[in-house]
């Protein structure tokens, strides 16, 4: 099984509530889109900060997950920082790319970059996967 093949065969159901769809998955790097709909925006039509950190948390999770450990039981979040950059609106597509800061045996560390399909910068964010 391909990592690719390993993430979308993983049941996420927060990920699917809120159409994550991930579209590459390598040791290396996870890429994954969402479209910005209305239910996950602010007052003014813009994403809201709560739905950029939550797809963040998918992604790394996933990256995570493919780089776990063979005697790994699975993984959970254990710090997350974000920095918001800019808005997305409504109707947008964020595509978020996770790439590895540090994979160790108890923890790992990611760092996922959101984006507008037209490549403005959305979000930064690090989380910290503790392997269990």
């Amino acid at each position: 099984m391909t990592p690719l093949e390993k993430v979308k065969s993983m049941k996420m159901p927060f990920a699917e509530l809120k159409g994550v769809t991930f579209t590459e998955a390598e040791k290396d790097r996870v890429v994954a889109r969402m479209l910005v709909r209305p239910d996950l925006c602010t007052l003014n039509r813009n994403i809201h900060g709560g739905a950029v950190m939550a797809f963040a948390d998918s992604v790394g999770a996933a990256a995570t997950v493919i780089n776990l450990p063979e005697d790994a039981k699975g993984t959970t979040t254990i710090e997350s920082k974000t920095n918001f950059i800019g808005a997305a609106r409504e109707g947008t597509t964020v595509i978020a790319t996770a790439t590895p800061v540090h994979r160790g045996r108890r923890t790992q560390v990611w760092q996922t970059r959101l984006e507008t399909e037209e490549g403005k910068l959305v979000a930064v964010v690090t989380q910290t996967q503790m392997v269990l």
